[in-house]
């Protein structure tokens, strides 16, 4: 309770014309209260915007000037000094002048000649009101500070989470952790280029984005599942061997449900992670997997995926082959253009192509990456010769 700390009297301020009234006023309350005055609005105003704002003011109404309820109006406008009790102290003692008052914001109206019992009463009872109110709002904004925190807290172990989820279906990969923060990258870039395309705005809300941008990482989740002689083999895949690997979107899926199941409530970005993991290898003629999907019956999120996907594969060193050039793996999405990938999307790949390269340079693979990469292999006893 800042505004009633007992350890210290409260401050008042006085704002009167006249003299006598200020004395008269600074003898009655002097004993309890720590009492300034003023003599005119504006001196009011300055103290009352001062370095120790008063807890409450007692204010006249007719004064040379700026009278009483042009004062009440600037003080009540100012955040800083709304919340300071106004108690009118007046001889206008008609109906309207009291409904004005109150109507400005005033908590109280006293009229001239004053009972000295009853404005001791009400200034004690409007600053214990007053202290009740701070109190109030001092714990709400605690309590809402707490809840943000609290909910960054669960954000950043949330993110925490999904990448260390991923890294681990990564470090079983021929990929370096670094593919899972650039496609992250790429996809939000994709995202934030389409949405002012008009046929992509209304699904790419700034939630949706985010949502997208966390997502991303699981998008190869299922690959735990995949035994080692399959997702380690530097050559092609036997017939049998790629119908394994392609096992992977349902996997990822799966473990993703688990999860959500586990929760036992919906949660958006597991439900868009669940259809990047899915379907981020179908394409757009239909020839991809799993389900062989066309066209937009593909989920957005992994149309978007797919090309992040393929361009990082393209750029990218692996312990048994050299990245493309940026130039190369561009010519080969703008080929995929209407069959493996959405038309549009590698339309915004063209235009942002180069915050793609960016972003891989941001993200370099270094060769510390590499040389790990091959240790696992060797111990794996799956790298070439």
């Amino acid at each position: 309770m800042d505004a009633l700390n007992f350890a210290e009297k409260p401050t008042l301020l006085v704002v009167d014309d006249t003299p006598d009234n200020l004395s008269l006023m600074n003898s009655l309350l002097k004993g309890e209260y720590s009492v300034k005055v003023a003599s005119s609005g504006e001196k009011a105003l300055k103290i009352a915007n001062g370095e120790t704002p008063p807890d409450l003011i007692l204010l006249d109404i007719v004064m040379p000037g700026m009278d009483g309820y042009e004062v009440c109006r600037i003080l009540k406008s100012e955040p800083r000094t709304r919340d300071i009790p106004v108690i009118f102290l007046t001889a206008r003692a008609q109906e309207q002048d009291e409904k004005m008052g109150l109507e400005l914001g005033a908590v109280d109206y006293i009229t001239k000649p004053i009972s000295p019992p009853i404005v001791q009463a009400r200034v004690k009872t409007h600053l214990h009101v007053k202290a009740t109110a701070d109190f109030l709002r001092d714990k709400a904004d605690f309590l809402e500070q707490e809840v943000s925190n609290r909910t960054r807290e669960v954000m950043a172990i949330q993110d925490v989470t999904i990448l260390a989820m991923a890294s681990l279906a990564e470090t079983r990969d021929s990929d370096t952790g670094n593919h899972i923060r650039r496609t992250q990258f790429y996809v939000r870039a994709l995202a934030l280029h389409l949405r002012g395309h008009p046929r992509f705005a209304a699904q790419l809300s700034e939630q949706t984005i985010t949502t997208l941008f966390k997502s991303a990482p699981l998008h190869d989740i299922g690959k735990v599942g995949i035994p080692d002689r399959i997702l380690l083999k530097p050559g092609r895949f036997t017939p049998e061997e790629f119908e394994m690997m392609k096992t992977h979107t349902v996997l990822g899926r799966e473990a993703i449900e688990h999860a959500e199941q586990a929760l036992g409530t919906p949660v958006a970005f597991l439900t868009m992670a669940k259809e990047i993991a899915y379907s981020h290898q179908e394409k757009w003629d239909g020839s991809g997997y799993p389900e062989g999907l066309a066209g937009e019956a593909i989920p957005l999120s992994a149309r978007l995926m797919a090309v992040a996907d393929v361009y990082d594969a393209l750029i990218s060193r692996r312990v048994y082959k050299e990245g493309m050039p940026h130039e190369a793996a561009v010519t080969i999405i703008a080929e995929g253009r209407g069959r493996h990938f959405d038309p549009d999307v590698v339309d915004s790949f063209l235009a942002i192509q180069d915050e793609f390269r960016a972003i891989a340079g941001r993200f370099v693979d270094s060769d510390d990456d590499m040389a790990r990469k091959q240790a696992y292999l060797t111990i794996s006893g799956s790298a070439t010769a």
